[in-house]
């Protein structure tokens, strides 16, 4: 991790920690976290992706080592984060990454900020029918998948727990680092940790790729939630230049998969 610098800018909603890594002169890449988890999961990405690219990988508000905020954000909320970090690193013109509630976030930014976002990349796309399936699918992330004490504040998961209880929401193979950073993400962000999901449950993810207007690479693990719907995706993206399904990979497939990600990602800034 010697090569990635961390950074607290100034922005609407207070100081927001991110990482950076690559030269100054490379394309820019703005990195968006899965719900509940932090810029810490993005480190193997960046490295991947190396010096030539320029990423910059976010914690939402409330998440990681960011300001925590008191209020309900939504999808747009957290794009506007995402301007707010690149204009405060001297960034003018970038392009977004994301996965899962990350994905609708590098989406977003890409339409509220069109005139600064470049392409978009899309990891692990979710997309629902409406409010009430996106809540039917995320609640028993709120009975029991995600515990929490008696008050109410998160406490921490093994790696048996995930594989057993929450399998969908887990790499293939995670490790003990991966599940410490999921365990530390979780006591960061604490009773805040329903903001991103939340968000993510009132946004209108299909009208989303509908109005996007830019050159789209989308990415699905071949095991995840959505990707029997790939038809649908590329139905509703007007300008996708590519969709892959990246073999073995399921959820966190930008730490799982980091290498053949970072591939894919390298040669789609480049075209």
């Amino acid at each position: 991790m010697a090569d990635i610098t961390r950074h607290l800018i100034d922005t609407r909603f207070g100081q927001v920690h991110c990482r950076t890594m690559g030269r100054s002169d490379a394309p820019a890449l703005a990195i968006a976290h899965i719900n509940q988890q932090s810029s810490a999961l993005q480190i193997e990405l960046m490295q991947a992706l190396g010096a030539g690219v320029r990423s910059v990988a976010i914690d939402y508000p409330s998440h990681g080592m960011s300001d925590p905020i008191d209020f309900q954000p939504g999808i747009q909320d957290y794009a506007d984060c995402v301007q707010d970090v690149m204009n405060g690193l001297g960034i003018a013109r970038y392009s977004t990454l994301g996965e899962a509630t990350g994905a609708a976030v590098a989406l977003e930014t890409g339409i509220r900020h069109t005139a600064h976002v470049e392409r978009v990349v899309l990891l692990n796309c979710p997309i629902y029918r409406d409010r009430k399936q996106a809540h039917d699918v995320h609640a028993p992330l709120k009975s029991g998948l995600r515990p929490a004490d008696a008050s109410g504040f998160p406490v921490t998961r093994t790696l048996e727990f995930m594989l057993e209880h929450d399998p969908s929401h887990s790499p293939f193979a995670p490790t003990q680092s991966w599940m410490d950073r999921v365990n530390r993400a979780q006591i960061e962000v604490g009773r805040n940790r329903w903001q991103a999901l939340d968000a993510l449950n009132a946004y209108d993810v299909g009208s989303g790729l509908e109005r996007l207007d830019k050159d789209t690479l989308l990415l699905m693990g071949e095991h995840f939630h959505y990707t029997s719907r790939l038809e649908e995706y590329r139905a509703r993206l007007r300008r996708l230049e590519s969709a892959r399904i990246i073999a073995g990979a399921r959820f966190g497939m930008a730490w799982e998969k980091a290498d053949e990600v970072a591939d894919a990602v390298r040669a789609f800034l480049r075209a």
